[in-house]
């Protein structure tokens, strides 16, 4: 090889490698486990400037079979992410929700019998209670848990599904503060417990869903007898009644107006809006086939502008149904066909809106 032609090969292979670097450097700043989170600017109340229709807030999504949370904005980029650190102490997230200062995520595991606390800025794993992988109802155990939220005061919220009972955890101690509901003997199954019934708030049959509600109160979900209640933060029931023929009811949720949101766990899935003060259903969505139905929903959650974001769980996706026209005018994840790559989800079973960071100037580089 001649002097020239030795010196474009090096000039070649240098320019190669600087291409290549910088190609390394672009994917590295799109990397959304490396940037950085803007500041927290809004809350719930007040939350940061919206990105209008179809979905004003970037919404966080506990994408359970793919080990990972994951942040989507309204233009479909992945801004944000966290995934699993370590298969036994974290797998198969199920709800996801911010806490009420937007710092933290709370995160329910079924599957691995444990709930989580996730600082969201650090991405860090930073309080977990429930031993891994064992199911239980004595100090430190859970058995199937559900629906985790951080409280206004800092109490640590949980539905423990099959010991069919309400939790409330301190968080710096760990030690449970209150308890509604039994979970019986120690050795009994809790589809033969007599305790997992509804009679709230002494026995609970099942209960999958409990949020704070403005106020203090707490809403109440259970799949036994598919019943809805609001009980207040003492316990003393305020309200109690069936979920209008749905045949799971899944995580209600307290809507802007004073009325409740819940999904059916179930296909074709459903999900309602009812007034509890008139005892009447004012909002219903439920196609029994094509694009529209929906397969096992777990989670419906209405938008600062009235429109219904939920999860899809078995289609594989996160859409928003407009509440006027009941059209589906956003979709995250491609129908039945679960995966990981770009566009993708894989039994999304959870979803919490960000309305706490105002991310729209760095997802729109």
């Amino acid at each position: 090889m001649s002097i020239s032609v030795l010196n474009r090969h090096n000039l070649w292979m240098a320019l190669l490698v600087v291409t290549l670097a910088a190609g390394m450097v672009a994917v590295a700043a799109e990397d959304p486990t490396a940037s950085v989170p803007p500041p927290v600017t809004g809350n719930r109340n007040a939350p940061v400037p919206s990105w209008g229709k179809p979905l004003p807030f970037p919404v966080v999504i506990a994408d359970r079979r793919n080990n990972r949370l994951i942040e989507v904005s309204p233009d479909k980029r992945i801004i944000w992410q966290f995934g699993s650190p370590n298969l036994k102490i974290y797998h198969d997230n199920d709800d996801v929700y911010f806490s009420p200062d937007g710092l933290l995520l709370a995160i329910s595991e079924e599957d691995n019998q444990d709930i989580h606390l996730i600082d969201y800025a650090r991405r860090e794993l930073v309080w977990s209670y429930g031993v891994p992988d064992v199911a239980g109802y004595g100090p430190g155990y859970l058995n199937f848990p559900d629906d985790t939220h951080v409280l206004l005061d800092g109490t640590i919220l949980g539905a423990d599904i099959r010991n069919c009972r309400v939790l409330f955890i301190d968080r710096a101690t760990s030690q449970i503060t209150a308890q509604w509901g039994n979970p019986g003997s120690k050795h009994g199954h809790w589809s033969k417990n007599p305790n997992c019934r509804h009679d709230p708030p002494k026995f609970l049959g099942l209960p999958n869903g409990v949020v704070e509600m403005e106020g203090g109160d707490i809403l109440l979900t259970e799949i036994t007898g598919s019943w809805i209640s609001r009980l207040t933060r003492e316990g003393k029931l305020v309200w109690s009644m069936p979920a209008f023929g749905l045949r799971y009811p899944s995580d209600a949720m307290p809507t802007r107006d004073g009325q409740v949101i819940v999904a059916d766990y179930s296909k074709p899935g459903r999900v309602i809006i009812f007034d509890p003060v008139k005892r009447k259903v004012t909002w219903d969505y439920f196609a029994r086939s094509g694009e529209a139905m929906l397969d096992h929903p777990s989670l419906a959650q209405e938008l600062p502008n009235g429109d219904v974001i939920l999860n899809d769980d078995y289609r594989h996706r996160v859409i928003v149904i407009d509440r006027q026209t009941k059209q589906i005018i956003w979709q995250y994840g491609v129908t039945d066909h679960p995966g990981n790559g770009p566009g993708q989800l894989n039994n999304p079973d959870g979803i919490d809106i960000d309305v706490f960071r105002d991310w729209r100037s760095q997802a729109r580089r």
